[in-house]
């Protein structure tokens, strides 16, 4: 049902919709651009931002405006809030007790997304860059506790699911009041040193998920490098037209950071090749599998934003490019080259056509000596939040060793490290980890 509310408060509800036993209303808030600067009595330029609460039909219109707030903080960098068409995993077991409301944190769907076309607004790179500064975990913060204000709520209970993480230890470290208690799933960052000793713990991980994958599927070992050698010897294009690179190819390895989803690797890797009148080539399937997954055209914000979410009064300078030098293993020319994953290097912005126009804007931010601290580790340690999270003993991309060593500097936080799940563990099983971490933080009251 589609309606117009005038805005209150820098808040309107476009309309209110039920399917499924789901019911759903979509806000939209006004914020400032820079918090920082509007504390201090200015009036400057706003953005909007958007969000969609989710609660269950099985409570009353009435019983469920009652029900208290769970904030949803979603993983990325660049990714927008889920978009679902029914109930299940945490989100079912949190909509018996909460309403959900699902942030599209800024920059991402539809709030103020970040794409090129909205960027070439703000001027040149410069004038980009400088606009982008707005959009990291503090900044998302900000949005969360304007938004608790005018939704007049209490201190809520936030989930964040891996850089959703990152955003909840923001959150404590600068607005505490605002929470009433915390979860994290696969999102536990380090809180201080440079972004290098994030990704030489990756790649270490990276190289042993690798191993594991290659024992449970010996012959994609042969198969991985002969695709690389194929494509060092043979031009084969994607459907948007640009060319298939040996790098570009191993970051395929993004299935290696799932528990199921590793598996669907080898589908892929089967699909590889095809007889044609001129000999083995790629097969079309399998360059449109690889197109979608090599293609940050629906998030450029992640690949630009990336490394800045490590960005602490230091440049980080392309950490993960610089450190892969230390791992000759995932170079291409490497006898058995290995998969990568999420890791950002500088070459994106010149093989991905949904990336060249931001080439310049990336490298400001790769360079950029002065972003503010995202965590205040003196209020973390007399932390009285009650905190717990999921530790991931494997986990690829949110490091185990460095997740406990957060842990520990963050008083009262619970770590529950396990095995039985890589980083999208939330997926798998959303409802048991969802529902073993609440009972951890409601046992500590």
């Amino acid at each position: 049902m589609a309606e117009k509310v005038q805005p209150n408060n820098g808040h309107s509800i476009r309309a209110r919709h039920e399917f499924r036993g789901i019911r759903t209303v979509e806000h939209y808030f006004t914020v400032p651009l820079d918090h920082e600067t509007d504390s201090e009595g200015g009036s400057g330029e706003t953005i909007s931002v958007f969000a969609r609460e989710y609660s269950s039909a099985e409570h009353t219109p009435e019983t469920a405006s009652r029900l208290p707030w769970l904030l949803y903080l979603q993983g990325g960098p660049g990714g927008r809030g889920n978009r679902i068409t029914s109930l299940s995993g945490w989100m079912k077991a949190a909509a018996k007790d909460f309403r959900i409301l699902m942030l599209d944190q800024r920059g991402t769907g539809l709030s103020a997304p970040i794409e090129r076309q909205s960027l070439e607004r703000r001027g040149d790179a410069e004038a980009q860059a400088e606009y982008l500064t707005h959009f990291r975990a503090d900044s998302i913060v900000a949005d969360a506790e304007h938004i608790r204000a005018v939704l007049d709520s209490g201190p809520w209970t936030v989930l964040g699911q891996s850089f959703g993480g990152f955003c909840a230890l923001t959150y404590l470290s600068f607005a505490p009041e605002g929470l009433r208690e915390v979860l994290i799933t696969g999102g536990l960052a380090p809180l201080q040193g440079p972004a290098d000793r994030v990704y030489r713990a990756t790649f270490r991980r990276v190289a042993a998920r690798n191993a594991e994958y290659f024992s449970w599927y010996p012959e994609d070992r042969e198969l991985v490098t002969r695709i690389v050698r194929h494509l060092e010897q043979q031009p084969e294009f994607l459907a948007s037209g640009e060319r298939l690179t040996p790098e570009r190819f191993q970051m395929v390895g993004s299935f290696l950071g799932g528990n199921s989803r590793v598996d669907s690797l080898h589908y892929l890797l089967e699909d590889a090749f095809i007889e044609t009148g001129a000999g083995q080539r790629l097969s079309e399937s399998f360059l449109e599998q690889v197109r979608v997954l090599v293609s940050r055209g629906t998030n450029p914000l992640y690949a630009v934003m990336h490394e800045s979410i490590y960005g602490q009064e230091e440049a980080t300078n392309w950490a993960a490019w610089r450190v892969l030098r230390d791992y000759p293993e995932f170079e291409p020319d490497a006898a058995e080259p290995l998969l990568t994953g999420e890791m950002v290097y500088p070459w994106y912005f010149e093989q991905d056509p949904s990336l060249v126009p931001l080439r310049e804007v990336a490298g400001l931010l790769a360079s950029k000596k002065d972003w503010k601290p995202l965590y205040d580790t003196g209020r973390l340690a007399a932390n009285t939040v009650p905190v717990a999270a999921a530790v991931y003993r494997d986990d690829i991309y949110v490091d185990h060793d460095l997740s406990l060593e957060t842990a520990a500097a963050v008083r009262g936080l619970q770590p529950w490290v396990t095995p039985d799940f890589h980083h999208d563990g939330i997926g798998e099983d959303g409802e048991g980890i969802f529902g073993r971490l609440l009972g951890m933080v409601r046992a500590a009251r």
